[in-house]
């Protein structure tokens, strides 16, 4: 048999990116184009976005590898709407697309623009040494990022990103989404599946043995300001995020991976995030790295059949970061 080739995250992706487009007016979204010819999609800065832009966007970040899904369940009485997330090439679709991975600025001082990219874009114009681990590279004429920001990127940043990902300026598109936004919260959520398998990386799992995985996580509540909608979006997965990883390796090997990869694994965990990260003097670096996974795990070895549980889902953790004291 033939090994398959790598697909191209960014091709794969542009239907995708039309397609948000071409709905922009029906999705509450803004399209505009910088004077070099970058498209612009505001979802959430000047417009309402709402949830089915952000499942979209969710969608693009994940290179066209993966799907996100909204569904309700009773499971969670108070926060019934999840979104469900899967791909069958996760390891591409998460780590080498939607992963917020690519340092982003332009300017210095107080009116410096800073943003973390992910989506597919990453895989060709991000210096990531990530890259050189998963050893993949894209080859597109088109390119795509999500930026998790509420300002408008300067043109000489998408000229810059333009150039490193050796495309035209016209045929990038810079998606905008603000935590505090429906469609920012929405995406950032759907990350369920992708925070865990940079977990996985972080314990030094190898990912060859990654074969497939879904995930889920409830659709939190924005919050008014940055502080409490990124907190509520961590803690939407931290707190009720659960995933199911199949993997080829020993059992003792699974077994470890279901007992080290939940969040209540870390000694930072059991406090809404926003008060973590006020305590560490808004520092990301301060936190233990080990925190970011899903509450709860489940690990399936292909090879032998089993599978193996880790972790717990902690509702009233989750009702207080989400405003029910």
């Amino acid at each position: 048999m033939t090994a398959p080739s790598h697909p191209s995250v960014n091709r794969l992706t542009a239907p995708l990116v039309e397609d948000l487009i071409r709905r922009a007016d029906a999705l509450r979204l803004a399209v505009s184009r910088l004077s070099n010819g970058t498209v612009v999609v505001d979802a959430g800065q000047r417009v309402p976005g709402g949830l089915e832009a952000g499942r979209l966007i969710g969608e693009i970040c994940m290179g066209g590898l993966g799907r996100v899904h909204l569904h309700a369940t009773v499971a969670s009485p108070n926060w019934s709407w999840h979104l469900d997330v899967h791909s069958s090439n996760p390891v591409l679709s998460c780590l080498a697309s939607q992963y917020a991975g690519w340092s982003l600025a332009h300017g210095e001082g107080k009116g410096a623009f800073q943003a973390m990219g992910s989506g597919p874009g990453r895989a060709l114009g991000s210096r990531e040494p990530l890259f050189e681990e998963l050893g993949y590279r894209d080859s597109a004429d088109v390119a795509t990022l999500v930026l998790e920001v509420d300002a408008a990127p300067p043109v000489e940043l998408a000229d810059r990103i333009a150039e490193m990902c050796r495309v035209d300026p016209a045929n990038l598109t810079l998606i905008l989404t603000p935590t505090s936004s429906l469609a920012g919260s929405v995406q950032v959520v759907s990350r369920v599946l992708e925070v865990a398998l940079h977990k996985v990386h972080t314990l030094h799992f190898p990912l060859d043995q990654v074969i497939d995985g879904a995930a889920s996580a409830p659709v939190c509540p924005p919050g008014r300001d940055f502080l409490t909608a990124m907190g509520r979006t961590n803690d939407a997965i931290l707190f009720a995020g659960q995933v199911h990883l199949f993997v080829r390796c020993e059992d003792d090997a699974a077994a470890e991976l279901a007992s080290k990869l939940p969040a209540s694994a870390s000694k930072d965990y059991g406090r809404p995030f926003a008060e973590v990260f006020k305590e560490v003097g808004y520092d990301f670096y301060r936190i233990d790295p080990l925190l970011f996974s899903p509450a709860r795990v489940t690990v399936t070895n292909l090879d032998s059949g089993r599978t193996f549980f880790g972790g717990r889902i902690d509702l009233a953790l989750l009702d207080k970061s989400f405003g029910i004291a």
